[in-house]
């Protein structure tokens, strides 16, 4: 190790090795060690209001903090650190390899992931389950696997990985929180607390994004930002009789469906009010272009459509590459993921019902502030309600933080860029890709914040059919442990 230059660009043979390694405890200890984790229904707070005394939260928690000590990364220190009324949080801490690394004007590698996890969907095929690990033809289906319980594995691995073929690298800590599906609520707090012993950090590697297909590196360039919430329309104290009572009582579903017009043209779903949008920089817009070669029609093809009225499928807002990725990355949407106050459809009586709740999930563009857009939206809904009706707009986020921001990435340095190149070439045998993201890290706005001169590598396994959040999410193991061994090669040369 002592013989090798530290500042040496990992070479061809080093780089297999690196590839050999990931694999080989992909295969013997990160798959076993993620089909426990799948089976355990660690659901972030927002959907599990009593998490600590079910104790599924500090189960993942104990199960990854044990497995990140068992193997032996020399002067590694871990901590599972819990303030008082909030989610844990695994923080981890690798003395450098490189010789100066430790030095106080050193740069430090910052890695982030997540333990909990959504709400089970329904949907899954027979024989599959949120909570019922399978893996097939190198897929490993479960909640949670891909998102983003593997982060924390990999990012073990990638340093172990280094080392074990003697290759030098700074500093590593690592970050990894349990209220990330519930829009990181804790987390600021973490940091904070965190902030004097994560030291003077140079490279932020998150491992919670997506990826354009499973064929090359991608770095995620945005992230959009999101305000989530119960919009409740009430208008009786009960239920009354549909035919005694419809055409003189109003409906609250028909008031809703007023309420919401204030904010998005039903026709087109292009949300009305300016303030939601922001200019998308040229850069995004070319790097757009740019990935719109590489994926063609896969960028809207890619889902799962239902056939239309014809019997062919469904058509997407735009068939168009370049605008659907804009579309998904830098622009505003609104989508309703839960309704309440309407019984099942085989319980549904002649009842004029009392209420109409739905559950938005605002998108928002990366240069939009969250807690800003949450404010307006309020307001716009509760205003002057149609028939002096009771609507109401509660945002999930905690008092102070209303929404989530997103995140635009700063200008990639000349040796980052190279270093991304390099590595996807090497395990991939393609150029790195670029691509923004529609959903919401809430961690990247506060350590973009928090270190402004840091370079961010954030990427991830969520790939095509991957179907985070939805039925039959899985893991792409090949992928996995090709990511992995990029992201080492990738930390070997930050500076």
């Amino acid at each position: 190790m002592n013989a090798r230059d530290p500042h040496m660009p990992v070479q061809a043979d080093e780089a297999e090795a690196l590839g050999r390694f990931a694999g080989r405890v992909w295969d013997d200890e990160i798959v076993p060690a993620l089909t426990n984790y799948i089976a355990v229904p660690a659901k972030s707070p927002m959907f599990d209001p009593d998490w600590a005394q079910h104790g599924f939260i500090d189960h993942v928690v104990r199960d990854a903090a044990a497995w990140v000590e068992k193997q032996n990364v020399a002067g590694l220190k871990l901590e599972v650190i819990r303030l008082e009324g909030r989610t844990p949080v695994i923080f981890f801490d690798v003395p450098a390899s490189r010789p100066g690394g430790n030095d106080a004007g050193a740069a430090t590698i910052c890695l982030y992931g997540h333990l909990d996890k959504q709400p089970e969907f329904n949907g899954w095929k027979s024989g599959f389950g949120p909570w019922t690990p399978r893996y097939e033809d190198g897929r490993l289906y479960g909640r949670g696997g891909a998102d983003d319980g593997y982060a924390i594995y990999a990012a073990i691995t990638a340093i172990q990985a280094l080392d074990r073929q003697g290759i030098a690298r700074p500093r590593c800590v690592g970050i990894v929180e349990t209220c990330e599906e519930s829009g990181s609520p804790d987390l600021p707090f973490y940091i904070d607390a965190l902030k004097a012993r994560l030291g003077k950090v140079g490279l932020v590697v998150c491992l919670d994004s997506g990826a354009g297909n499973y064929d090359q590196l991608w770095l995620t360039t945005s992230l959009r930002g999101v305000v989530s919430g119960t919009l409740k329309v009430e208008i009786l104290s009960e239920g009354v009789h549909s035919g005694d009572a419809s055409g003189l009582v109003p409906s609250s579903f028909r008031i809703l469906r007023q309420v919401l017009d204030r904010i998005e043209d039903s026709k087109t779903g292009r949300l009305l009010p300016e303030s939601l949008h922001c200019a998308i920089p040229a850069e995004r817009i070319e790097q757009a272009k740019a990935t719109a070669k590489i994926l063609g029609d896969e960028v809207w093809k890619r889902f799962p459509w239902a056939c239309g009225a014809d019997g062919g499928p469904t058509l997407p807002t735009t068939t168009d590459p370049v605008e659907a990725l804009i579309n998904r990355t830098w622009r505003p949407t609104l989508s309703v993921t839960g309704a309440e106050g309407m019984p099942a459809l085989r319980d549904a009586g002649n009842v004029l019902r009392p209420y109409t709740a739905f559950k938005l999930s605002l998108r928002t563009p990366p240069l939009v502030d969250g807690n800003v857009a949450a404010t307006m939206l309020k307001a716009l809904l509760e205003d002057n309600a149609p028939y002096n009706a009771k609507v109401t707009f509660n945002a999930d986020g905690r008092v102070g933080a209303a929404g989530a921001t997103g995140w635009n990435a700063p200008a990639l340095a000349p040796w980052l860029q190279s270093a991304l190149d390099a590595a996807s070439n090497a395990h991939f045998g393609a150029p790195c890709g670029y691509v923004g993201q529609g959903g919401t890290i809430p961690l990247m706005s506060m350590l973009q914040k928090s270190f402004p001169k840091a370079q961010m590598m954030v990427c991830g396994v969520l790939g095509p059919k991957s179907n985070a959040h939805g039925p039959n999410e899985f893991l792409h193991v090949p992928y996995g442990k090709k990511l992995t061994a990029a992201v080492a090669q990738v930390m070997a040369a930050c500076v």
